[in-house]
This record gives C-alpha cells, sequence and structure tokens, in this order.
C-alpha cells in the first residue's frame, strides 16, 4: 500500500512548475475542506462532501484515464514538473488516498453533527419494530422489482459493471445439500433507484439507510434457498475520454458510436470498503481484473457523491438562506425593453447576483419581436429543457433565420447535446457544429433587428456557459451591446465558425486559437516595458485555470523585471508563486465558498496605479490553458464603457482581492493556506456582491442605491 503523503511536505525545488494533476487534486482538498468548514450550515457541509466526491469521479475518467492509457501505450513523454507518466500515477495514488482518509474523517465529524441535529444514517438493527416493517415494505414495493439478483455460475457469469456502476456483491452457502460450498451472489443497483432511504416516522428525526443495506438486510427474499455469510458494495469508475479522429466523416454518427465505448472504458478506480470480507475481495478484483493501484478503500458510503440526496430533503435551516438574483434596474427604466435598453449604452450584468434571466429574456425578446430577422447563437453546455433553446426554436418557428453552433464535443455533455441540436434542427434552426478538432467555447449571442430602413446589431458576450441552473451558482459576466463595431466583430465570429473563413481586421474582440496568446504576451511585455521607464506596472487576472507554460513563464519574466502580479486562480495553478529570482512578486490566491468563481477578467496598469480609469480590462472566456489558446475557439474583448469598466475592476477585482472569508493562497512550498481573520477584520466578495448592486446596470438610480465603495487598503 502506497504511503500517506504529507501535503504540506516540501517539493522539489529543480522545476519551475507544478504538476498539474496534483494542483487539481489540492484544489479538491480546499472543495473538500468546505465540508468540515463550521462557518457555514450543516446540510451545505455535506453538499460541499458530495461535490468533492463527484470531482474525484470526473478526474478519473479522464485525467487518471489518460495516465494509464499513456503507461499502456508506453507513451514516454514528462510533465512540466519532470514526472514521467508512472512517476505521476504514484503521486496521484499516494494524494488521493490522501484525500480519501480526509474525506472519512470529515464524514465522521459531519454525522456527529448530523446526529445532534436529529439526522442520522443507520443500520437495520438499529430501526425499531413499526421502521422495520414500513421499510420491508418499502424494499418490497420500490427495490424487489427492479433488481435482478445473480447467483454467480458458469451458466450466469460476472455480469458487466458500468461506469460509476455500483453493486452489492455476497457471499452464501446453500442451505440443504452442499451446505459448505460457498458461492457468490452479485445485485447491481440501477442508478435511477433512491440511494438514502428516510424511514423514520417521528417528525425532527430523520433516519436515513442506503440502499446497499437494505438489499443486504433483505437477502433472504432474494436469495431464500440460501444463507447470507458476508456482504460488502462496491463501485467502478472507467476511463470516459476519447479522441476525435480529424478525418471523421460525420461528426454526430462517430460521437455516438464513441459515447456508447466510453460505458464499457477500462476500469481505472474501484471503491471497496475497507472493512471488505477478503474473499469478497478477492472474488471481486479478480473478477474485475483490476490491478493494486486502483483500488481505494472506503470507510464511509462507496459513491460518496450521492449524499447530496440528503441535502434535497433537508431542513432549510441547514442550508444558505435563500438568495434571489436582482433585477436590472437599467430595465426598468426601459419597460422591460432589452433593445432600448441595450442602444442607451453597454452594460454588465454579473451573475448570479444579478438574474440570468436578463439572457433568457434578451433571446425570448428577439424570438417575438417582428422587427429582428435573425439571430446567431453558441451553445457550449446549457440543461435539457434549455430556455435559451426554446428561445430560439420559437424564433425559428416564427420564420426568423437562426443558426446555432452547437458543441458537441463538450465533455459529458455530448449525448445531451447532440438531442438539443436534433431537436433544433426539426424546428428549422439552422445547426453548425462547429471544427472537427476545436471546441467553440466561446459565449456569444448576435441578434439582427431592422430600425429606421437600417440593420442594427446586438450582442452578448459571456463568460460562462448559457446554463440556468449553473448561472445559479457560477459567477460569470453577461456583457450586452450595440456597439457597430462590436456587432460587427461578432458577424465576423460567427462567418468563421460556421464558414472557417479566418477573421481579418477585427476592432475589438480577440480570438483563440489565433490571437489571444499574442496578445497577452504583448500587455505583459508592455508593463515590462512600463517599469523599465519608471511607470507603474501590474497586472491582475483572474481565471479557472493557469496551465500553459508559455503564460506562466511570460508572469515570471514580468515578475522579475518587477511587475506586481496579483492572480486569482480558482481551481488548477502550475504556477510557482513567492519563489525568489523567479516569481517572487506573484501572488496566487484561489477563492472557493458559496459560489463558483468562473469569470475570466485580464487587467494590466497600462502605466497608471490600480484600479483606475486608465487601466487596461478584458473579459471572456477563455482560461490560461494550453486547450483555450491554442485548440478552442474563445473570445476576450477589452472593457471601455466607464461605468462598465468601474464595476468589472472597482468593484468585481477589487472585492476579490479584499476576500479574507474565503481565500487562500498559495506559498513557496506549493501549498495553500487559509487567510485567517478576525470577524472584525473579514471580508466576504460573495457577502459583498449579495447585498450591493452593480453599477452598470443600475441605470439612473439615486445616489442612495449607490453600491458602498471598497478600496484595497
Amino acid at each position: 500500500m502506497p504511503k500517506q503523503v504529507n501535503l504540506k511536505e516540501n517539493p522539489t525545488k529543480t522545476h519551475k512548475y507544478i504538476n498539474r494533476e496534483i494542483s487539481w487534486l489540492k484544489f479538491n482538498l480546499r472543495v473538500l475542506s468546505e465540508a468540515g468548514n463550521k462557518n457555514i450550515p450543516l446540510l451545505e457541509r455535506v453538499r460541499f462532501l458530495s461535490i468533492a466526491a463527484n470531482n474525484l469521479d470526473e478526474f478519473f475518467m479522464v485525467r487518471v484515464a489518460g495516465i494509464f492509457n499513456q503507461i499502456k501505450e508506453r507513451v514516454d513523454v514528462v510533465s512540466t514538473d519532470g514526472l514521467n507518466p508512472e512517476q505521476q500515477l504514484d503521486k496521484i495514488i499516494d494524494t488521493t488516498k490522501f484525500l480519501l482518509k480526509k474525506s472519512n474523517d470529515v464524514w465522521a465529524n459531519l454525522k456527529v453533527n448530523l446526529n445532534k441535529e436529529g439526522i442520522f444514517f443507520v443500520r437495520y438493527n438499529e430501526l425499531n419494530s413499526s421502521e422495520k416493517i414500513r421499510l420491508g415494505k418499502y424494499f418490497r414495493e420500490y427495490i424487489y422489482p427492479v433488481l435482478t439478483p445473480l447467483i454467480i455460475d458458469p451458466a450466469h457469469p460476472f455480469p458487466f459493471i458500468p461506469n460509476q456502476g455500483l453493486f452489492v456483491v455476497m457471499s452464501l452457502n446453500k442451505k440443504k445439500k452442499n451446505k459448505n460450498k460457498k458461492r457468490f451472489s452479485l445485485i447491481l443497483i440501477p442508478k435511477k433507484i433512491e440511494r438514502f432511504v428516510n424511514i423514520s416516522n417521528k417528525e425532527g428525526i430523520k433516519k436515513y439507510i442506503s440502499v446497499e443495506h437494505i438489499i443486504s438486510s433483505y437477502a433472504n427474499i432474494l436469495f431464500p434457498d440460501y444463507k447470507i455469510v458476508k456482504s460488502t458494495s462496491a463501485r467502478v469508475i472507467r476511463d470516459s475520454d476519447f479522441e476525435i479522429q480529424e478525418e471523421a466523416e460525420d461528426l454526430v454518427l462517430y460521437l455516438e458510436q464513441a459515447l456508447k465505448k466510453r460505458k464499457r472504458g477500462r476500469i481505472v478506480k474501484l471503491e471497496i470498503r475497507s472493512n471488505i470480507d477478503e474473499d469478497l475481495r478477492k472474488f471481486i478484483v479478480k473478477n474485475l481484473e483490476v490491478k493494486k493501484d486502483q483500488i481505494y478503500e472506503i470507510d464511509s458510503f462507496v459513491g460518496s457523491h450521492q449524499i447530496d440526496e440528503i441535502y434535497n430533503k433537508g431542513n432549510s435551516n441547514y442550508i444558505f438562506k435563500p438568495f434571489n438574483p436582482r433585477p436590472l434596474e437599467r430595465l426598468k427604466q426601459h419597460n422591460n425593453n432589452y433593445f432600448d435598453a441595450i442602444k442607451t449604452k453597454d452594460f454588465i450584468v454579473h451573475h448570479p447576483y444579478e438574474t440570468f434571466d436578463s439572457v433568457i429574456q434578451f433571446l425570448n425578446q428577439a424570438a417575438q419581436d417582428s422587427n429582428v430577422i435573425a439571430i446567431k447563437q453558441t451553445l457550449y453546455r446549457t440543461t435539457v429543457d434549455s430556455p435559451i433553446v426554446k428561445a430560439l426554436i420559437d424564433a425559428a418557428e416564427k420564420g426568423k433565420s437562426v443558426t446555432a453552433v452547437v458543441e458537441i464535443k463538450a465533455r459529458f455533455d455530448e449525448e445531451k447535446n447532440i438531442g438539443l441540436a436534433h431537436a433544433l434542427e426539426k424546428s428549422g434552426v439552422q445547426v453548425v457544429y462547429g471544427f472537427v478538432t476545436l471546441k467553440t467555447h466561446a459565449k456569444a449571442s448576435l441578434v439582427v433587428r431592422k430600425e429606421d430602413k437600417k440593420m442594427r446589431t446586438y450582442v452578448h458576450i459571456g463568460t460562462g456557459n448559457y446554463h440556468p441552473i449553473n448561472a445559479k451558482i457560477y459567477t460569470d459576466l453577461s456583457f450586452f451591446s450595440a456597439d457597430p463595431i462590436i456587432g460587427k466583430d461578432i458577424e465576423s465570429f460567427f462567418n468563421y465558425v460556421t464558414g472557417n473563413s479566418k477573421p481579418k481586421n477585427l476592432k475589438k474582440i480577440i480570438l483563440s486559437p489565433q490571437d489571444i496568446r499574442s496578445k497577452l504576451y504583448n500587455l505583459i511585455d508592455q508593463e515590462i516595458n512600463n517599469i523599465k521607464s519608471g511607470k507603474n506596472a501590474e497586472i491582475w487576472a483572474k481565471m479557472n485555470s493557469l496551465v500553459d507554460q508559455g503564460m506562466i513563464d511570460k508572469f515570471y519574466q514580468a515578475s522579475k523585471a518587477g511587475v506586481k502580479i496579483f492572480l486569482f486562480v480558482r481551481g488548477v495553478c502550475c504556477l510557482r508563486a513567492g519563489i525568489e529570482n523567479l516569481s517572487e512578486n506573484i501572488v496566487v490566491k484561489s477563492i472557493v465558498g458559496r459560489f463558483l468563481e468562473h469569470s475570466r477578467i485580464f487587467c494590466f496598469a497600462n502605466g497608471h496605479s490600480m484600479p483606475s480609469r486608465s487601466n487596461l480590462i478584458f473579459v471572456g472566456s477563455a482560461d490560461l490553458m494550453t486547450r483555450n489558446l491554442d485548440r478552442r475557439i474563445e473570445i476576450i474583448m477589452p472593457i471601455t464603457n466607464p461605468t462598465v469598466h468601474e464595476q468589472v475592476l472597482d468593484q468585481i477585482m477589487v472585492a476579490n482581492y479584499k476576500d479574507t472569508s474565503q481565500s487562500w493562497f498559495l506559498n513557496k512550498d506549493d501549498n495553500y493556506v487559509k487567510i485567517k481573520s478576525s470577524k472584525n477584520n473579514e471580508f466576504s466578495a460573495h457577502n459583498y456582491f449579495m447585498k450591493n448592486p452593480s453599477l452598470s446596470g443600475r441605470g439612473q438610480a439615486s445616489s442612495l442605491n449607490m453600491p458602498q465603495k471598497i478600496t484595497i487598503n
């Protein structure tokens, strides 16, 4: 068994970069830490435990699966920190086992606190007689009919276990003949079945019992001719990644076939109970053909991502107080007419603090407006019943020209997006799938409207997806404009992704893979030149991930020149911060809390102090990852409108800068340390945005409705 890794141990000092996979695992540790945060409601802590478990599943399905494949194919490649695939896998295994131990400890503490509030996770023998009667009835009505109990023998071989498949395994003896011959049974638990059943009949008391334990408790009904010896539960995670072949003639057909294979990918992780019977362990391992480094022992529940079921069934006293996003005052001023409001001036909507309905209604109005001629829209991730899709369908059925660029290669949303694309096509929407080898990750809408015998364009450019559910918890920006220059640029962008014609002479928006990398390099170089000229030089940048080696080297170059750099990186960060003669002028901060930081913002001092009106500000869809800069279609754009500029820089970035409530700093040992502050000095960016209106969406509001002014001092 690999040794436990101490996440606080000093790393090697011979490399300039942090390992991407280990950085991600440390991010998930920050998420898991929220499950142990006593300052947030109890069931929210349970939810964070679930999120961390779900994150880990996806990490193994894609990232770890990729490393396994490198090892299998004997790919001789090293990571930026100098590790070959085998060495990376060793570090991942050690760190994951540390995380699982931490998760077990967190769950043990949570259970104590849940019990104090009358919420219990129980076993069958802890139920009273009336609860057992009701549980038996529940089992016969809701569980028994959907199970397929198997005795494993030559006629009934070990079945295929799909990705994320949860199953119960038992050892049994025949009651009459061949009493001493041990047999094994397997029951695959259907994914649609309720995982945790509340069986208590007392008000104020909730007793949850897991479905796998229910099945084990009523095994005598499933196998009446056998005596149950031992029982356990287990779960598998499979390789869910696939490569898109450039020569694929029909991308949709290719993906549909690839999705079927995903469910049958090789096993990369087997979760078993730590107290498992040795015979059951051998039986599972042998039949699944897993190796030692693919086995992970769990003290609590296998498949703990499903623990969020109790969040949805829980008491409202134990979750965050409901937050209703603010409507836009600017729209009220224009009688909720989006076109009039946008014509007046550019503005930004800050989600989730301001309603995502603003984006939905913008498209709904476009669909209903008789003067609207055409709508063009990108779709990367959205919901099955997406109101955005409904608006596009409605517009097409009303005879408008509607184009949807649907990215069907969006990982884990491929099947859903193919279905949405078919629905759009049936309604008369022209659907385009973009490029085979490039993902269209940019977030843009274009509405063409006839006004006074002329065509006027209205645009929406976002940092986040057109996803109404995620928009309630993801912090993102929605930029609205009727600027004809931006409109022409977005027209060129859509012509690019539909007609494969690289745009020329763009005036404001910047695209990858063509220009974003070079533009950011030039902006950083300008800061270096400014400090050499004795001018103020500083960079603030906010993103989800910082992985690209070229961008990291550019930040190092700027730091060594003396440029002050403050990076807000929520997740993976491969840059090492605070290292003498390398990055001593770079600070890296990660905010993890109630809302998921998702917006991408890049700010440059431009020879002036920060924050000031003379600073250069860019927002968009691109993280600083090689895939975003070189292998995806992305948009970033400058912010020039004064109130929008002030909102993004003086409000959003300064609040993130000042946050002490949910902030972690990356230290020179490559570990994250949470800020400790007294209640008197504590500042929460999330709380600030929930309480204060934005600047650009206020309209002509009175000074009484101005947001609280904040400074970095």
